[in-house]
Protein backbone atom coordinates (compact mmCIF):
# COMPACT_ATOMS: atom_id res chain seq x y z
CA UNK A 1 0.00 0.00 0.00
CA UNK A 2 1.17 3.59 -0.72
CA UNK A 3 1.83 5.26 2.20
CA UNK A 4 1.82 9.22 0.80
CA UNK A 5 -0.58 11.03 2.74
CA UNK A 6 -2.24 12.94 -0.22
CA UNK A 7 -4.54 11.33 -3.15
CA UNK A 8 -3.67 13.64 -6.25
CA UNK A 9 -6.67 13.08 -7.64
CA UNK A 10 -10.65 14.01 -7.41
CA UNK A 11 -12.55 11.55 -5.04
CA UNK A 12 -16.22 10.59 -5.33
CA UNK A 13 -17.64 9.14 -2.11
CA UNK A 14 -21.20 7.35 -2.26
CA UNK A 15 -23.54 6.48 1.32
CA UNK A 16 -26.98 6.02 1.77
CA UNK A 17 -27.34 8.07 4.71
CA UNK A 18 -24.37 11.00 6.05
CA UNK A 19 -24.69 10.57 10.05
CA UNK A 20 -23.61 13.81 11.86
CA UNK A 21 -19.98 11.63 13.52
CA UNK A 22 -19.39 10.87 10.22
CA UNK A 23 -18.57 14.69 8.91
CA UNK A 24 -15.42 14.87 10.93
CA UNK A 25 -13.75 12.26 8.68
CA UNK A 26 -15.45 13.20 5.36
CA UNK A 27 -13.59 16.34 5.52
CA UNK A 28 -10.54 15.16 6.56
CA UNK A 29 -10.28 12.92 4.07
CA UNK A 30 -11.11 16.09 1.68
CA UNK A 31 -8.36 17.86 2.72
CA UNK A 32 -6.01 15.27 1.52
CA UNK A 33 -7.42 14.91 -1.57
CA UNK A 34 -5.83 17.70 -3.95
CA UNK A 35 -8.98 17.13 -6.42
CA UNK A 36 -11.16 17.37 -3.85
CA UNK A 37 -13.93 15.20 -2.19
CA UNK A 38 -17.94 14.98 -3.27
CA UNK A 39 -19.66 12.91 -0.76
CA UNK A 40 -23.30 11.84 -2.27
CA UNK A 41 -25.98 10.37 0.47
CA UNK A 42 -29.81 10.84 1.38
CA UNK A 43 -32.05 11.11 3.95
CA UNK A 44 -32.53 7.28 6.38
CA UNK A 45 -35.71 5.33 6.24
CA UNK A 46 -38.06 6.48 8.01
CA UNK A 47 -38.14 4.31 11.34
CA UNK A 48 -34.54 4.96 11.76
CA UNK A 49 -33.23 6.96 14.62
CA UNK A 50 -30.27 8.18 13.00
CA UNK A 51 -29.13 11.92 13.22
CA UNK A 52 -28.40 12.98 9.98
CA UNK A 53 -26.46 16.09 8.43
CA UNK A 54 -26.35 18.00 5.12
CA UNK A 55 -23.16 20.11 6.30
CA UNK A 56 -19.37 19.31 5.47
CA UNK A 57 -16.56 22.22 5.46
CA UNK A 58 -13.83 20.79 3.30
CA UNK A 59 -15.56 18.00 1.07
CA UNK A 60 -18.73 18.78 -1.01
CA UNK A 61 -21.80 17.21 -0.23
CA UNK A 62 -24.63 15.98 -3.09
CA UNK A 63 -28.04 15.15 -1.95
CA UNK A 64 -29.69 11.56 -3.21
CA UNK A 65 -33.06 10.71 -3.12
CA UNK A 66 -33.25 7.47 -1.48
CA UNK A 67 -35.93 5.54 -2.01
CA UNK A 68 -36.38 2.58 0.32
CA UNK A 69 -38.31 -0.58 -0.91
CA UNK A 70 -39.59 -3.18 2.69
CA UNK A 71 -40.00 -2.59 5.80
CA UNK A 72 -37.02 -1.72 8.14
CA UNK A 73 -34.40 -3.54 8.58
CA UNK A 74 -35.18 -5.54 6.00
CA UNK A 75 -35.10 -3.42 3.21
CA UNK A 76 -33.12 -2.12 -0.02
CA UNK A 77 -32.39 1.17 -1.27
CA UNK A 78 -32.47 3.16 -4.72
CA UNK A 79 -30.42 6.21 -4.99
CA UNK A 80 -32.43 8.60 -7.57
CA UNK A 81 -29.61 11.22 -9.04
CA UNK A 82 -26.43 8.33 -8.70
CA UNK A 83 -25.22 8.97 -12.36
CA UNK A 84 -26.27 12.62 -12.62
CA UNK A 85 -23.91 13.29 -9.52
CA UNK A 86 -20.88 10.89 -11.14
CA UNK A 87 -20.87 12.39 -14.18
CA UNK A 88 -20.84 15.87 -12.86
CA UNK A 89 -18.09 15.50 -10.36
CA UNK A 90 -16.42 12.88 -12.83
CA UNK A 91 -13.65 11.32 -10.02
CA UNK A 92 -10.42 9.88 -10.27
CA UNK A 93 -12.03 7.32 -7.74
CA UNK A 94 -15.11 5.96 -6.45
CA UNK A 95 -15.77 4.79 -2.86
CA UNK A 96 -18.94 3.27 -1.81
CA UNK A 97 -20.66 1.64 0.88
CA UNK A 98 -19.88 -2.55 0.58
CA UNK A 99 -23.43 -3.30 0.78
CA UNK A 100 -25.81 -5.56 -2.16
CA UNK A 101 -28.86 -4.05 -0.93
CA UNK A 102 -28.12 -0.62 -2.64
CA UNK A 103 -29.62 -1.52 -6.03
CA UNK A 104 -28.20 1.57 -7.99
CA UNK A 105 -24.66 1.47 -6.94
CA UNK A 106 -23.65 -1.07 -9.75
CA UNK A 107 -24.50 1.69 -12.17
CA UNK A 108 -21.88 3.56 -10.72
CA UNK A 109 -19.20 0.85 -10.66
CA UNK A 110 -19.82 0.34 -14.41
CA UNK A 111 -19.64 3.64 -15.03
CA UNK A 112 -15.82 3.53 -13.10
CA UNK A 113 -14.89 0.73 -14.69
CA UNK A 114 -15.91 1.74 -18.38
CA UNK A 115 -13.36 4.56 -17.79
CA UNK A 116 -10.96 2.33 -16.04
CA UNK A 117 -11.04 4.42 -12.72
CA UNK A 118 -10.99 2.32 -9.28
CA UNK A 119 -13.47 1.85 -7.29
CA UNK A 120 -13.15 0.66 -3.49
CA UNK A 121 -16.13 -1.21 -1.21
CA UNK A 122 -16.20 0.33 2.13
CA UNK A 123 -18.06 -1.86 4.91
CA UNK A 124 -18.36 -3.50 8.30
CA UNK A 125 -17.83 -7.02 6.80
CA UNK A 126 -19.87 -9.80 5.78
CA UNK A 127 -21.45 -11.79 8.53
CA UNK A 128 -23.13 -15.08 8.04
CA UNK A 129 -26.75 -15.68 6.69
CA UNK A 130 -29.43 -17.37 7.70
CA UNK A 131 -32.95 -18.19 6.47
CA UNK A 132 -34.15 -20.32 3.27
CA UNK A 133 -32.74 -17.92 0.96
CA UNK A 134 -29.35 -17.21 2.76
CA UNK A 135 -27.48 -19.43 -0.45
CA UNK A 136 -28.47 -16.59 -2.88
CA UNK A 137 -27.69 -13.84 -0.97
CA UNK A 138 -24.93 -15.39 -0.08
CA UNK A 139 -24.10 -16.00 -4.12
CA UNK A 140 -25.48 -12.17 -5.14
CA UNK A 141 -23.19 -10.81 -1.90
CA UNK A 142 -19.76 -12.81 -3.78
CA UNK A 143 -20.59 -11.28 -7.17
CA UNK A 144 -21.38 -7.49 -5.87
CA UNK A 145 -17.70 -7.37 -3.89
CA UNK A 146 -15.94 -9.53 -6.37
CA UNK A 147 -16.32 -5.46 -9.01
CA UNK A 148 -14.13 -3.97 -6.03
CA UNK A 149 -10.77 -2.96 -6.81
CA UNK A 150 -10.48 -3.31 -2.87
CA UNK A 151 -12.06 -3.36 0.25
CA UNK A 152 -11.89 -1.67 3.03
CA UNK A 153 -13.05 -3.02 6.48
CA UNK A 154 -14.15 -1.28 9.69
CA UNK A 155 -12.81 -3.80 12.05
CA UNK A 156 -9.95 -6.84 11.45
CA UNK A 157 -13.28 -9.00 11.94
CA UNK A 158 -14.84 -7.66 9.33
CA UNK A 159 -11.90 -8.09 6.86
CA UNK A 160 -11.21 -11.86 8.06
CA UNK A 161 -15.46 -12.03 6.88
CA UNK A 162 -14.58 -10.92 3.34
CA UNK A 163 -11.42 -12.92 3.17
CA UNK A 164 -13.76 -16.02 4.19
CA UNK A 165 -16.17 -15.18 1.08
CA UNK A 166 -13.10 -15.52 -1.14
CA UNK A 167 -12.21 -12.30 -1.66
CA UNK A 168 -7.99 -11.62 -1.91
CA UNK A 169 -7.03 -10.85 1.19
CA UNK A 170 -4.15 -8.78 -0.15
CA UNK A 171 -6.54 -6.79 -1.46
CA UNK A 172 -8.58 -6.11 1.97
CA UNK A 173 -7.30 -3.23 4.21
CA UNK A 174 -8.66 -2.14 7.83
CA UNK A 175 -9.73 1.10 8.58
CA UNK A 176 -10.75 0.98 11.91
CA UNK A 177 -13.81 2.76 12.99
CA UNK A 178 -12.78 5.98 14.01
CA UNK A 179 -15.30 8.87 15.24
CA UNK A 180 -12.89 11.57 16.95
CA UNK A 181 -9.54 13.06 16.19
CA UNK A 182 -6.53 12.17 17.93
CA UNK A 183 -6.50 13.68 20.97
CA UNK A 184 -4.53 17.27 21.83
CA UNK A 185 -4.89 17.23 25.75
CA UNK A 186 -3.46 14.99 28.08
CA UNK A 187 -6.23 12.71 29.81
CA UNK A 188 -7.45 14.06 33.33
CA UNK A 189 -5.63 13.35 36.89
CA UNK A 190 -7.59 11.23 38.47
CA UNK A 191 -7.07 10.07 41.96
CA UNK A 192 -5.55 7.10 43.16
CA UNK A 193 -6.89 5.41 46.17
CA UNK A 194 -10.57 4.54 47.84
CA UNK A 195 -13.63 7.34 46.42
CA UNK A 196 -16.48 8.01 48.42
CA UNK A 197 -18.42 7.23 45.81
CA UNK A 198 -17.22 5.85 41.98
CA UNK A 199 -18.96 7.59 39.05
CA UNK A 200 -20.18 6.06 35.89
CA UNK A 201 -21.24 7.41 32.89
CA UNK A 202 -23.47 7.10 29.89
CA UNK A 203 -23.57 9.34 27.04
CA UNK A 204 -26.38 8.82 24.00
CA UNK A 205 -29.12 8.75 22.89
CA UNK A 206 -31.86 7.56 24.75
CA UNK A 207 -33.54 5.24 22.88
CA UNK A 208 -34.48 0.90 23.27
CA UNK A 209 -31.49 -0.37 21.62
CA UNK A 210 -29.29 1.66 23.71
CA UNK A 211 -30.39 -0.99 26.97
CA UNK A 212 -29.97 2.19 29.17
CA UNK A 213 -33.18 0.23 31.20
CA UNK A 214 -30.12 -2.70 31.66
CA UNK A 215 -27.28 -0.47 33.51
CA UNK A 216 -30.08 1.09 36.01
CA UNK A 217 -30.70 -2.27 36.66
CA UNK A 218 -27.43 -3.45 36.98
CA UNK A 219 -26.16 -0.33 39.10
CA UNK A 220 -28.99 -1.44 41.32
CA UNK A 221 -27.86 -4.84 42.24
CA UNK A 222 -24.43 -4.18 42.91
CA UNK A 223 -23.63 -4.56 46.71
CA UNK A 224 -24.26 -0.98 48.40
CA UNK A 225 -20.03 -0.21 48.82
CA UNK A 226 -20.20 -0.46 45.15
CA UNK A 227 -23.26 1.15 44.40
CA UNK A 228 -21.68 4.33 41.35
CA UNK A 229 -23.05 7.62 41.12
CA UNK A 230 -24.85 6.84 37.50
CA UNK A 231 -24.42 10.46 35.45
CA UNK A 232 -26.94 9.78 31.73
CA UNK A 233 -26.02 12.25 29.46
CA UNK A 234 -28.64 12.06 26.52
CA UNK A 235 -32.21 12.78 25.60
CA UNK A 236 -34.90 10.38 23.51
CA UNK A 237 -37.90 8.55 23.18
CA UNK A 238 -36.79 6.79 26.34
CA UNK A 239 -36.76 9.19 28.67
CA UNK A 240 -39.70 9.49 30.76
CA UNK A 241 -39.92 5.42 31.29
CA UNK A 242 -35.61 5.37 32.07
CA UNK A 243 -36.64 8.35 34.71
CA UNK A 244 -39.44 6.56 36.16
CA UNK A 245 -37.44 3.17 36.61
CA UNK A 246 -34.41 4.88 37.91
CA UNK A 247 -36.93 6.37 40.66
CA UNK A 248 -38.12 3.15 41.62
CA UNK A 249 -35.30 1.22 41.98
CA UNK A 250 -31.66 3.94 41.83
CA UNK A 251 -32.42 7.39 42.50
CA UNK A 252 -28.07 7.62 41.99
CA UNK A 253 -29.56 8.11 38.24
CA UNK A 254 -29.10 11.65 37.07
CA UNK A 255 -30.43 12.66 34.00
CA UNK A 256 -28.29 15.37 32.56
CA UNK A 257 -29.79 15.95 29.21
CA UNK A 258 -28.42 16.30 25.54
CA UNK A 259 -25.04 17.64 25.24
CA UNK A 260 -22.19 18.40 22.66
CA UNK A 261 -18.94 19.27 22.58
CA UNK A 262 -17.10 21.15 25.39
CA UNK A 263 -20.57 20.65 27.09
CA UNK A 264 -19.49 16.81 27.81
CA UNK A 265 -16.50 17.58 28.86
CA UNK A 266 -16.96 17.93 32.97
CA UNK A 267 -18.88 14.97 32.83
CA UNK A 268 -15.97 12.73 31.09
CA UNK A 269 -13.33 14.46 33.62
CA UNK A 270 -15.56 13.50 36.57
CA UNK A 271 -16.19 9.65 35.65
CA UNK A 272 -14.36 6.73 36.74
CA UNK A 273 -15.92 4.50 34.08
CA UNK A 274 -17.81 5.02 30.68
CA UNK A 275 -20.52 2.29 30.17
CA UNK A 276 -22.49 1.34 26.94
CA UNK A 277 -24.86 -1.62 27.64
CA UNK A 278 -26.76 -1.59 23.92
CA UNK A 279 -25.32 -1.32 20.72
CA UNK A 280 -24.15 2.08 18.12
CA UNK A 281 -22.66 4.77 19.91
CA UNK A 282 -19.95 6.14 18.95
CA UNK A 283 -19.26 8.28 22.36
CA UNK A 284 -16.82 5.44 23.84
CA UNK A 285 -13.86 6.89 21.62
CA UNK A 286 -14.25 10.35 23.14
CA UNK A 287 -14.78 8.78 26.25
CA UNK A 288 -11.59 6.72 25.73
CA UNK A 289 -9.73 9.96 24.53
CA UNK A 290 -10.61 11.36 28.33
CA UNK A 291 -8.66 8.44 29.75
CA UNK A 292 -11.51 6.10 30.60
CA UNK A 293 -11.75 2.62 30.75
CA UNK A 294 -14.94 1.38 29.49
CA UNK A 295 -17.74 -1.68 29.67
CA UNK A 296 -19.46 -2.13 26.03
CA UNK A 297 -22.15 -4.42 24.27
CA UNK A 298 -20.45 -7.16 21.78
CA UNK A 299 -21.47 -6.12 18.51
CA UNK A 300 -20.79 -5.67 15.00
CA UNK A 301 -17.21 -6.14 15.29
CA UNK A 302 -15.91 -2.44 15.56
CA UNK A 303 -15.39 -2.85 19.01
CA UNK A 304 -13.24 -5.42 19.02
CA UNK A 305 -10.41 -3.32 17.81
CA UNK A 306 -10.79 -0.90 19.95
CA UNK A 307 -12.03 -2.52 23.18
CA UNK A 308 -9.68 -4.90 24.71
CA UNK A 309 -9.10 -6.43 27.70
CA UNK A 310 -6.25 -3.81 28.64
CA UNK A 311 -8.32 -0.81 28.67
CA UNK A 312 -11.81 -2.66 29.14
CA UNK A 313 -14.69 -5.18 28.84
CA UNK A 314 -17.10 -6.43 26.41
CA UNK A 315 -20.55 -8.06 27.37
CA UNK A 316 -22.84 -10.11 25.90
CA UNK A 317 -25.75 -8.06 24.92
CA UNK A 318 -28.96 -8.28 26.74
CA UNK A 319 -27.26 -9.99 29.44
CA UNK A 320 -27.89 -8.23 32.79
CA UNK A 321 -26.67 -10.46 34.74
CA UNK A 322 -23.39 -10.37 33.16
CA UNK A 323 -23.46 -6.70 32.92
CA UNK A 324 -23.61 -6.47 36.98
CA UNK A 325 -21.03 -9.09 37.20
CA UNK A 326 -18.44 -6.97 34.69
CA UNK A 327 -19.30 -3.91 36.98
CA UNK A 328 -18.69 -5.16 40.21
CA UNK A 329 -15.20 -6.87 38.60
CA UNK A 330 -14.48 -3.28 37.50
CA UNK A 331 -15.76 -1.24 40.63
CA UNK A 332 -14.03 -3.35 43.22
CA UNK A 333 -10.19 -1.75 42.01
CA UNK A 334 -9.87 2.22 41.54
CA UNK A 335 -6.38 1.72 40.68
CA UNK A 336 -7.03 -1.03 38.26
CA UNK A 337 -9.64 1.57 36.30
CA UNK A 338 -6.88 4.36 36.26
CA UNK A 339 -4.05 2.12 34.51
CA UNK A 340 -7.37 0.65 31.78
CA UNK A 341 -8.10 4.28 31.44
CA UNK A 342 -4.85 4.96 30.17
CA UNK A 343 -4.28 2.30 27.70
CA UNK A 344 -7.93 3.72 26.46
CA UNK A 345 -6.11 6.95 26.14
CA UNK A 346 -3.01 4.93 24.48
CA UNK A 347 -5.43 3.46 21.70
CA UNK A 348 -7.07 6.05 20.74
CA UNK A 349 -3.77 8.54 20.20
CA UNK A 350 -1.88 6.19 18.39
CA UNK A 351 -4.16 3.14 16.44
CA UNK A 352 -7.71 4.36 16.24
CA UNK A 353 -8.68 8.08 15.38
CA UNK A 354 -9.51 10.25 11.99
CA UNK A 355 -6.20 10.74 10.90
CA UNK A 356 -5.30 7.20 11.24
CA UNK A 357 -8.19 6.39 9.24
CA UNK A 358 -7.88 8.97 6.66
CA UNK A 359 -4.35 7.96 6.28
CA UNK A 360 -5.65 4.18 5.15
CA UNK A 361 -8.02 5.54 2.43
CA UNK A 362 -5.64 7.50 0.74
CA UNK A 363 -2.65 4.54 1.03
CA UNK A 364 -5.14 2.37 -0.42
CA UNK A 365 -6.16 4.50 -3.28
CA UNK A 366 -3.13 5.75 -4.18
CA UNK A 367 -1.84 2.13 -4.95
CA UNK A 368 -4.82 1.89 -7.22
CA UNK A 369 -4.14 4.40 -9.24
Amino acid sequence: MNNSKRFPGKLALQQRVLPVYRAAFFNALAAACDGGLSVFAGPPHPVESITVTDRLQTARFVPAENIHLGKYPNFVCWQNGLMDWLRGWDPDALVVEANPRYLSTPQAVNWMRRRDRPVVGWGLGAPPLAGPLAGFRQMRRRQFLSRFDALLAYSRRGADEYAALGYPADRIFVAPNAATARPTLSPPSRPLGVRTQPVVLFVGRLQARKRVDHLIRACAALREDLKPRLLIVGDGPELDALRTLAARIYPDASFLGERHGLELRPFFEMADLFVLPGTGGLAVQEAMAHGLPVIVAQGDGTQDDLVRPQNGWQVPPDNVDMLVETLRLALSDLNRLRIMGAASYSIVANEINIEKMTEVFVGVLNSLT
